[in-house]
């Protein structure tokens, strides 16, 4: 396979992950916002609508970016992108 076509999937692949979590981060962001007074349960002695806007969003974040580091650090090593380790 050409260097070009590898290179070619190696984007391909970045645009979809990258296209997915963003949706994940517009659904936690604005999706599940929009709906939080209707979350009028408890959660760990807080109204759910609370705890989602200060905790649950800032955890799905670090998430977000965790998984993105991880997969993109295996996709470098797969299509000989990698940085050179010291």
């Amino acid at each position: 396979m050409a260097q070009t076509d590898l290179l070619r999937r190696y984007w391909r692949k970045n645009l979809v992950v990258t296209a997915a979590l963003l949706a994940v981060w517009f659904v936690v962001t604005f999706v599940v916002s929009f709906f939080a007074r209707e979350l009028s349960f408890a959660f760990f002695g807080w109204p759910f609508s609370f705890w989602m806007a200060a905790q649950g969003a800032l955890m799905v974040y670090v998430l977000i970016v965790g998984g993105y580091a991880w997969y993109m650090n295996r996709a470098d090593i797969a299509h000989g992108v990698a940085e050179a380790q010291e």
